[in-house]
């Protein structure tokens, strides 16, 4: 009896340390969230993080409730002239769910560390590295990446109606030129008299198959009259 008493005092004690070991786990304050670099114009609950900005700002994540951010950004090499010199700093009371961010800052081109600490924390403190970069005439949440595929765009839909303005010109100055097709233009310029460029004669593809068949056919009658020899 002693025994039955002294297993069920034990299932008991257990029971009640595995019931309070969660919420104690959810009281305690700790190291699980994490900080995003983030464009101005980028959404602030996208969790994904963007090292090359112009215009930005501070994101968190996950952390505990209403803990108080302490965070600071350092000049880092390679473009930094003094290591380490702290360039920005600031603070942030995160909401009820972990979560809040910085207002939109800038800073100038090169290489940034970012130092990110919070009530609680356990282990260092939380970090980014990160480059700004922005165009020379300024500009908001865009990177300079973004220029160069503008102006190539822009030149590349140029380019066609350049082309078609050139070839137009010939056939307004001839009336026949005009009943041209295009697809003639590269037998024209390139004087070769290819029936798969111009389009003109006996499709190709066709006289190709059937001569395929054909071969193929004759190999066949070939084999036959070997076998019915030796047979």
């Amino acid at each position: 009896m002693r025994t039955l008493m002294r297993a069920g005092a034990f299932v008991a004690v257990a029971s009640a340390a595995l019931l309070t070991a969660p919420c104690a786990h959810a009281s305690a304050r700790g190291d699980n969230g994490d900080v995003k670099i983030h464009k101005s114009a980028t959404d602030e609950y996208d969790q994904r993080n963007e090292p090359h900005v112009c215009s930005f700002y501070l994101d968190a994540f996950n952390f505990d409730g209403r803990q108080q951010v302490d965070w600071h950004i350092e000049a880092w090499a390679p473009t930094a002239a003094t290591k380490g010199e702290t360039v920005k700093s600031g603070a942030v009371t995160l909401d009820a769910d972990g979560h809040g961010r910085t207002a939109d800052m800038t800073l100038p081109d090169g290489h940034y560390k970012l130092f990110w600490n919070f009530d609680g924390e356990k282990g260092a403190a939380k970090h980014k590295v990160f480059w700004t970069q922005c165009e020379s005439s300024g500009g908001g949440g865009t990177t300079p990446s973004g220029s160069p595929s503008a102006s190539a765009s822009a030149s590349a839909s140029a380019s066609p109606s350049g082309t078609v303005g050139a070839s137009a010109s010939p056939s307004s100055s001839s009336g026949a030129g005009a009943s041209v097709p295009a697809s003639a233009s590269p037998s024209a310029q390139g004087g070769s008299g290819d029936l798969a460029e111009t389009g003109s004669g006996a499709p190709v593809g066709l006289l190709s198959g059937a001569a395929a068949v054909l071969v193929a056919a004759g190999g066949g009658l070939v084999l036959w009259r070997r076998r019915a020899a030796r047979g």
